[in-house]
């Protein structure tokens, strides 16, 4: 009895702390661990509903960009952290459900050692290619690959992201041969298809728009399930042949395991509520994104899903990263 009762003496002592900590969440700035260089996408979103997220709850919220190992790198840092709401990580499926599959070693565990707390924001990708591609449709993309296997370069935002794992899905549908390109990041990606190194790229929008508009690449469509209102002339893959062929990227964010269910809930809430301010959502629609929200158990499904997805077409196109 007198073990029982020192046992259970010993866990209030230790379940205290983090209850009062809840219910006086947040005394002192948030950091939002961004695993990725400053100017991408993750980052422009990150720092967008985090200042947002700062106004609401009283206490600034600095971001903290930690980049490589495709989001590994500072995702493992949030992992590492004391789990008490004061850091919060922006992932998006790259890191979250394609890593595992793709990495030989992970340095984290992201559906046991990591929170979901709401998802952010979604992006569909987009096919793009260059001018001298005679394709204006995807049915004229396929083709064309199909007339030259082997000899048709693409490339996305690196080996194991979602662009790559997308065309890779996209070829054993079409039933062509196309080769990807490395490039380290999108960016240097977007070069080589200015430049004609490659003839296509699986991408966000928001990275490409510019040179859709001056006529430098042109667009063939969106693997979204609807028309995407920043450019709503672009079809999707479902009108051009491929029903359910839908692959949404996403952003969301987490927290350590073991965070007080408190200050998750309270997190959510306010997730949810700025990424609902107008000028918030606005500003994610023009960044070629659509606003998600909802539960952290919704999240956490997503999460999961995908990962399984995922996991399918890697073995299947035999992608792995030492």
């Amino acid at each position: 009895m007198k073990i029982s009762r020192y046992l259970l003496l010993a866990v209030v002592a230790t379940a205290f702390p983090l209850a009062a900590a809840a219910q006086g969440f947040p005394s002192k700035p948030i950091r939002l661990i961004v695993p990725f260089s400053p100017g991408g996408a993750t980052d422009v979103i990150s720092r967008l509903v985090g200042q947002q997220l700062g106004e609401q709850l009283g206490q600034q919220v600095i971001v903290d960009n930690r980049s490589g190992a495709n989001g590994n790198i500072g995702t493992a840092l949030a992992v590492r952290s004391a789990p008490d709401g004061y850091t919060l990580v922006m992932s998006y499926d790259g890191t979250m459900a394609i890593n595992p599959s793709v990495y030989r070693k992970m340095p984290f565990d992201p559906l046991q050692d990591l929170a979901p707390v709401a998802s952010v924001a979604q992006l569909p990708l987009l096919m793009v290619v260059h001018p001298s591609v005679p394709a204006k449709s995807v049915a004229e993309f396929v083709a064309f690959a199909k007339s030259r296997p082997g000899m048709v370069n693409y490339s996305s935002a690196g080996y194991g992201s979602a662009g790559h794992l997308a065309a890779e899905l996209f070829a054993g549908r079409a039933g062509i041969n196309i080769v990807h390109v490395n490039y380290k990041g999108g960016g240097q990606a977007v070069g080589a298809l200015l430049g004609g190194e490659i003839q296509m790229l699986m991408t966000g929008l928001t990275t490409v728009e510019g040179h859709l508009k001056n006529g430098k690449l042109r667009a063939l469509a969106f693997t979204s399930p609807k028309r995407m209102p920043g450019a709503p002339a672009v079809p999707t893959f479902e009108e051009s042949g491929f029903p359910g062929f839908v692959v949404q990227s996403w952003y969301g964010i987490l927290v350590p395991a073991g965070t007080p269910a408190q200050i998750v809930s309270r997190l959510n809430v306010e997730i949810n509520k700025a990424i609902g301010v107008p000028a918030v959502r606005a500003r994610l629609l023009a960044l070629g994104t659509e606003p998600t929200g909802g539960t952290a158990e919704q999240f956490g499904a997503t999460i999961r899903a995908d990962t399984a997805r995922w996991a399918k077409v890697v073995a299947k196109a035999g992608i792995k990263i030492d």
